[in-house]
């Protein structure tokens, strides 16, 4: 009987520890998914930047008022 017990102690603890590390995997993912998001806005941000800086394309230019 005492061995069940330690047998089910024992796969308690590995089960305790893989969900520990699943924790901490869990967690690096969403900072490295929080870094990523943050330079996706600041390239959108500088794309659309340089989208506006740039003459329209020719035949989409607005004709002068005379």
């Amino acid at each position: 009987m005492e061995d069940r017990f330690e047998n089910l102690e024992s796969k308690m603890m590995s089960a305790e520890d893989q969900i520990d590390e699943l924790n901490r995997t869990v967690w690096r993912q969403q900072q490295a998914l929080d870094v990523l998001r943050d330079q996706l806005r600041q390239l959108a941000q500088q794309l659309k930047s340089v989208q506006e800086a740039l003459p329209a394309p020719p035949g989409q230019e607005i004709p002068p008022h005379y």
